[in-house]
């Protein structure tokens, strides 16, 4: 039977909730599934996905293909490195130790992104306010433009079109 990791649809209308599960490759989306491995929530941030780690390198021993989505999650989650590493031969206290670098090297990416989008964020804030202070300046400019314009461009007073007319005669 060809096996398939992918992913089940549940949750309602726009609020998608996944389960991983291993199926038949010839079943239809959310049929029936041999056994469930795990749940993806795309909406939630912090803690988005749960994978027995167990069960999926069985499976994957097995002949389970995944699909590009369970896939990304697989990897996420570090399995696709710790299954590599197994498929390579190495003994279990050498895939311990890889895989306690792999955690190391994945949190230093994690804060480096994270320090990457904190960047990025103030830099917005910076640029935004570099604009309200330039917008305000041109306004104030603007404004002083427009004042001077008034004061030249103001009607006369009737005495002083008065005064003006007599000097002419």
């Amino acid at each position: 039977m060809a096996t398939k990791i992918r992913l089940k649809r549940v949750g309602r209308r726009n609020r998608p909730f996944y389960r991983i599960v291993v199926m038949d490759s010839r079943k239809r989306r959310d049929g029936a599934a041999i056994e469930q491995l795990g749940w993806y929530n795309p909406i939630d941030i912090d803690h988005s996905y749960d994978l027995k780690s167990d069960r999926i390198l069985h499976w994957l021993g097995e002949g389970a293909m995944p699909t590009d989505a369970a896939q990304k999650l697989i990897r996420r989650a570090g399995l696709a490195h710790k299954w590599h590493l197994i498929k390579q031969g190495m003994s279990d206290s050498d895939v311990d130790k890889e895989m306690k670098k792999w955690a190391l090297k994945n949190e230093e990416v994690q804060k480096a992104r994270k320090q990457k989008q904190e960047q990025k964020v103030e830099s917005k804030l910076t640029e935004k306010q570099k604009k309200d202070i330039d917008d305000e300046t041109s306004n104030d400019e603007s404004k002083l433009v427009e004042d001077d314009k008034a004061e030249n461009n103001k009607p006369e007073s009737s005495t002083e079109s008065d005064l003006k007319a007599q000097e002419e005669e």
